[in-house]
């Protein structure tokens, strides 16, 4: 219930979402608390499961390409598909909507191959796969590292800027991953703050270099930080995916229009009959009504808006190649 979390949970949640490793003694200056009491409150949040920090990759900056897939099924075989799609290394955040006949993930795929065998062959040869439609990324207005609890979160600009890591230009070139590499974010995938000695011990370097190379990844965009939490935290309660379809003289207005709704977890343009797709989370049906009838309304050149409620979440962040909490479903 919400009544199980204060002000001082959203606002330690909110620090961890602008910088997941920011030291506790950080936090509790921003915060005006003791380090002991940041500590040992983020130990309660995170043993309850209430939040998690987690490492991220942006596949695209790998060269790999973001598929959404709606996987229509018969009633009975949605949860089996589900699971079956949530088993895989490539999927992230594995959703049923649309009353449970519905499965909705995001798929990293690396080469045409790996798009032919899912997309052609596997999905829609699984029996009681009624059909499958595949929306390909194109470009994330919002998701990643910019988590909704930045919209969300009760910490002001200035206590914000404080926490807020300094910022430095983007990496050129495309970075290579080798199996020290995918250890490294194996662990922060589960823990984004494991200690640097813990990393060391995962991927045979030392703690110098793998400071070193949590920076470079960071730098080249591959790998960011991420909190995955628990939304009635904030009062939410529903998660809606939305399918639109905008004139394209005005997608990128209403792409970018979109990502800036406090309600917008993740936008982004991709292929396929709608080529505009967001996950939001609202606190209730009404406010979800409210939304759709005003901001969504006066988005530019809407010709066409689907909205299905999320009923069940299979697989959420965390998994290794995820784009964040609440990226996609």
């Amino acid at each position: 219930m919400e009544s199980d979390f204060d002000d001082l949970d959203r606002r330690l949640v909110h620090a961890l979402q602008i910088d997941g490793r920011a030291p506790f003694s950080a936090i509790a200056a921003v915060l005006g608390v003791s380090d002991r009491t940041v500590a040992r409150r983020y130990a309660r949040l995170r043993s309850t499961g209430a939040v998690r920090v987690l490492g991220g990759v942006d596949a695209t900056a790998l060269g790999a390409d973001v598929w959404l897939l709606r996987v229509r099924c018969a009633p009975a075989a949605s949860v089996p598909v589900a699971e079956a799609l949530a088993r895989r290394a490539d999927t992230s955040w594995v959703s049923l909507s649309s009353g449970g006949t519905e499965v909705t993930c995001a798929v990293r795929t690396e080469s045409e191959a790996d798009s032919e065998a899912l997309l052609l062959a596997k999905l829609p040869g699984t029996p009681r796969v009624e059909g499958v439609t595949a929306h390909s990324v194109l470009h994330a207005f919002y998701g990643g590292p910019d988590n909704v609890v930045g919209k969300l979160g009760s910490l002001d600009e200035e206590e914000a800027e404080r926490l807020r890591p300094p910022r430095a230009p983007r990496a050129a070139g495309r970075i290579r991953l080798d199996d020290a590499d995918r250890a490294l974010i194996a662990v922060l995938a589960a823990d984004g703050r494991a200690g640097y000695e813990e990393l060391a011990g995962a991927t045979g370097w030392s703690p110098t270099t793998v400071r070193r190379r949590v920076a470079q990844l960071r730098a080249h965009g591959v790998l960011y930080l991420d909190i995955d939490v628990d939304w009635r935290m904030f009062g939410v309660r529903t998660r809606t995916l939305l399918w639109l379809s905008v004139a394209p003289a005005h997608l990128e207005e209403a792409g970018h229009a979109l990502a800036g709704h406090p309600e917008v977890a993740f936008a982004a343009a991709t292929t396929g009959p709608a080529n505009l797709y967001a996950s939001v989370v609202c606190a209730d049906q009404r406010a979800l009504y409210r939304y759709l009838t005003t901001r969504v309304s006066a988005l530019p050149s809407i010709t066409h808006l689907e909205s299905a409620p999320v009923i069940r979440t299979v697989k959420q962040a965390g998994s290794r190649w995820g784009r964040g909490s609440g990226a996609y479903g």
